[in-house]
């Protein structure tokens, strides 16, 4: 089904309405024509890589050896959305998940943040509105900065972002000011809050998107790290073709793959190649083979199967860490206990600024954690945050009990102190 009319030159910068397909990278797909003689692309002969093959040896004592055409197609230059095998692997993996009800297209990068990116400098013309978490995902957030637009705070609480909110702040949006056209949001699990959306605000949220023409950058990286059954995506209810999504293997599979893709409509997405083009020619084909290899063996299903068994390792560590934060923090701090993730959103009682608290005292106790005020896109307009994230996903237990031991000692010393001094 294709999705109902959307311009799409309307999200697009001036840049992005400008950019052409670069003129050797067209010519990859042609190679493949079958006669057909290439003395236009300057790609290295392949015969002096010194590469033979690839065998992969995984946890369960199984060996993998990479298909020697995949492997050869790998290891030159390759197509901007990805080698054909895994692309396609994946788009058929979205039409399972996620039954997208209007035609998409898929593009892997280089992890997901790396698409991400991309896809706002695609969008963001000068003076732009970004619609953005507050507080959110502090990688984004670090590349918004330098971008030429404005953030606009966009209210959380315990169930991600409030819908009234968001149409409040729409519903009046001044005459005079240059209206939003996205809206980034990490719906589950969110980085730094844990929190996540509920389908009920999900499908709230999306006609708000409709009803002002939004697109929605869906950044859903623990979209399978889930502790329960799986609260469907923008992209399933996406009936209009207004939704960018970004997934990754980099919390299901390795991180060190760097390995994410971008789904959604081609108009977009093809765009998005082109700032790949331009920047970096394509991901990595070798992280690609490596991943394709494995997930291929395994099948879509067995792929499922693994991904169950991730979340239920996550829900372990967080149902543990949750535990000790009760044992050591009861009354001197609140949180949300996630359903997804890897986070916990500590908001520390009898304190006023938990950037000071953590940089200096907690350094000295041997206890880290993120200072809430990093994930705020205006930390000046913001003030004091009394918030900390801590992450549960790669910490003992022995630590898990020792770190929030400590966190709790030093918020008692320095409540203690705080009344010493009044």
């Amino acid at each position: 089904m294709t999705p109902s009319t959307i311009d799409y030159q309307h999200y697009l910068s001036e840049s992005s309405k400008a950019r052409k397909p670069s003129a050797i990278r067209r010519l990859i797909p042609l190679t493949k024509i079958p006669g057909m003689i290439s003395l236009g692309a300057g790609a290295p002969n392949g015969d002096l890589f010194p590469f033979e093959g690839i065998s992969i040896s995984l946890k369960n004592g199984q060996s993998l050896q990479i298909d020697s055409q995949v492997l050869n197609e790998s290891l030159t230059y390759g197509p901007s959305d990805g080698i054909p095998q895994l692309n396609g692997w994946l788009k058929e993996l979205q039409r399972i998940q996620h039954a997208p009800p209007v035609d998409f297209v898929v593009s892997i990068g280089t992890g997901s943040q790396d698409l991400v990116t991309k896809a706002l400098q695609m969008l963001i013309s000068p003076g732009d509105n970004v619609l953005f978490e507050s507080p959110g995902y502090v990688g984004v957030i670090a590349f918004l900065r330098h971008q030429p637009c404005n953030l606009i705070d966009v209210d959380l609480d315990s169930h991600g972002v409030v819908p009234s909110k968001l149409r409040e702040q729409l519903d009046n949006w001044p005459a005079d000011k240059r209206k939003p056209k996205m809206l980034y949001t990490v719906p589950v699990g969110g980085n730094p809050t844990g929190v996540s959306q509920t389908l009920e605000r999900k499908k709230e949220i999306y006609e708000i998107a409709r009803k002002h023409n939004l697109l929605i950058l869906e950044d859903d990286p623990y979209y399978y790290l889930q502790f329960g059954e799986k609260v469907p995506s923008y992209l399933s209810m996406d009936t209009d073709g207004r939704v960018l999504r970004f997934d990754s293997m980099s919390k299901i599979l390795s991180s060190g793959l760097r390995v994410g893709w971008a789904t959604g409509p081609a108009e977009l997405v093809n765009v998005m190649n082109l700032v790949t083009q331009t920047a970096n020619l394509q991901p990595s084909s070798v992280a690609q083979a490596i991943t394709y290899t494995l997930v291929d063996s395994w099948g879509h299903d067995g792929f499922y199967a693994h991904t169950l068994k991730v979340a239920a390792f996550y829900k372990q560590r967080c149902q543990l860490f949750c535990s000790f934060a009760r044992k050591h923090l009861e009354g001197l701090a609140e949180w949300v206990e996630p359903d997804a993730g890897m986070f916990v959103w500590f908001y520390l009682k009898g304190i006023t600024d938990s950037f000071d608290l953590i940089m200096t005292k907690a350094m000295d106790k041997k206890v880290l954690l993120v200072p809430g005020i990093e994930f705020y896109c205006h930390p000046k307009e913001v003030g004091p945050v009394q918030s900390v994230r801590a992450s549960f996903s790669n910490v003992s237990d022995e630590n898990m009990d020792a770190g929030l031991e400590r966190l709790g000692s030093l918020l008692r010393e320095h409540i203690a102190e705080t009344v010493d001094t009044k």
